[in-house]
Order: structure tokens, then sequence, then C-alpha cells
């Protein structure tokens, strides 16, 4: 067993706080893991974790070589990275995690310029609008929309996405189209659930005015790909991220209303550890998504 792996694998099992998790993180047989995480004690003279059945706790020595571990493995990277300088592509494997409608819709059309530029990386997407521990799922860079409010994680602001009011052109028809925020109270609309504000949409006008519109609604749905197909069908207006329907307005299966008007935005930004070293990596990723989506 070489020292990197060893101390690559007992900091996978500290941080998955399970063998089989860390396992699937690594790659690796379980029984691997146990291997090295045992020639490690071994090696040291020391037990690393208190092993049950049903629990996995670490050493006071655990922790210790856990922290010493980071750091020399964090310094190896930076070490590698200053050697090789921009002579080599990164290579390894990426994890990233990225809502699921942008994650289908906006990174993965991009995934492949992406491992043309760096062809000795392999991506490892998880898409999910569930909150999840980086660290513990060995996630590399987390794409989010929203900020952050972990101190132990670092959000680096890509760009902002607007959302828009629209409706499909049949519904216009038979409903009319609002001339001003007051009018939207008057329509059936569909809502997002994943928006705190539920049925109280924040509108502003061309001259910086708030209003803040009551507006009913018969559905709520917790995808913004579903508010599309449901606003396309007719059901309603909707207020949606404009990255999600722009082409559905383009081939005029919706339309937009009041467009002088603005409603809600939200920040993308991509996140990762707030540690000392970032790996060549995760920096090649973020720095695509900059030039990428900034405009």
């Amino acid at each position: 067993m070489d020292t990197l792996d060893g101390m690559k694998t007992v900091v996978a099992v500290v941080e998955t706080n399970s063998f089989t998790a860390a396992s699937e993180r690594l790659g690796m047989s379980k029984a691997l893991v146990s291997k090295y995480v045992g020639e490690v004690e071994s090696g040291l003279g020391i037990r690393l974790f208190n092993r049950t059945t049903r629990q996995l706790a670490l050493t006071d020595a655990g922790k210790s070589y856990y922290e010493h571990s980071l750091n020399l493995l964090e310094q190896f990277s930076a070490m590698v990275d200053n050697v090789t300088g921009e002579q080599t592509s990164p290579r390894g494997t990426l994890r990233v995690s990225a809502p699921v409608t942008f994650g289908e819709m906006k990174l993965s059309p991009i995934l492949p310029k992406f491992l043309a530029m760096y062809p000795e990386l392999n991506v490892e997407v998880r898409v999910t609008n569930n909150s999840i521990d980086m660290v513990e799922e060995g996630i590399d860079v987390r794409l989010r929309i929203g900020g952050v409010a972990d101190s132990n994680m670092i959000a680096r602001h890509i760009r902002t996405f607007p959302l828009i009011l629209c409706a499909s052109p049949t519904y216009l028809d038979n409903h009319g189209i609002p001339e001003s925020p007051e009018c939207i109270s008057q329509h059936t609309c569909i809502i997002d659930s994943n928006f705190r504000v539920g049925k109280q949409w924040p509108i502003i006008l061309k001259n910086g005015d708030a209003r803040t519109i009551n507006v009913k609604s018969h559905i709520a749905v917790n995808s913004p790909k579903a508010v599309q197909e449901i606003a396309i069908a007719g059901g309603g207006i909707a207020m949606i991220p404009e990255f999600i329907v722009e082409d559905s307005i383009k081939r005029g299966e919706l339309i937009t209303i009041l467009p002088d008007c603005t409603t809600l935005e939200f920040g993308l930004f991509a996140i990762y550890p707030h540690r000392k070293y970032v790996s060549r990596k995760v920096r090649c990723f973020i720095d695509f998504v900059l030039k990428e989506f900034s405009t």
C-alpha cells in the first residue's frame, strides 16, 4: 500500500463515516478500504477508529491523523501542480453537483466541450435539488442557484438568472393579456413551490416601484420544468427562470407578459470547500463555467 493511498483512504472513511461509502467514493472494494485502514493502523501502532457492528467512532489519534493527512494531501496536490505547471492537463475524477433542471438543460450540453479541453479528466455529475454534504459525499464543486451560508465553503458568483412572467398564446387568447401587475391577480397562475414567495409575487415596474401581487392558483409543483409544461398546455401564467423558457418563447409556445417589469432573480454560484489549496481540476472547471455562463 502506498502511503498516500493510505491517507486518502482514511480521509474518505472519516468524511463519509462509513467503510462502504468510502469504497464508493474511492472506487475500490470495501474489503480493500478495510485492509488499507488496517495497514495504516498497524504501521503506526495505533487505532484510528473504534469499530462496532453499528458504529464507527474516530479516536483522538485518528482525529489527529486525519487533520495532518488533509494538510499533507493538499500540500502534495499543490506541489504536483506547481511542478507540472501548465504543461500537463488536470487529471483524475471531478465530481460536480447541480440542480436538476439546470444540470439537465444547461450544464450537460457543455460538458463535452469541457472534456475536449481536458481529456485526462473524468466528470461525475450528480443532479439533485436536495441539500448535500459536499465533504461527506466527495463533491468537488457544487453549482447552486442561491447563496450559501456555510462558512466552511467558498461561493463564487457565476451569473444572475432573472425570472419572467409568461403564458401560452391559447391561454392569453382565452383570458386576455394582463396590462398591469394588478391585472395578474385576476388570472390563474402556476406556483413553483421552490420559491418562498408562494402566491405573493413581487413585481418591479420600469420606474423602480415595487408591487406585491396576490395571485390565484389551483396548482403548485416543485419543478420549474413542470411549470413550463403546464404553462405551454394553457394552465395559466407562470413565473419561471428565463433560461428554462427562452427556447419555448422563441418557438412561440410561450409569450412574455409585462416585458417592461421585472420580478425575482437568482444568482448561480460555484461552491467548493474553504481550503488553503484548490485543486487545478476545480479551478479549471470554475474558470470554464464562468466563461460559458457569464454572458
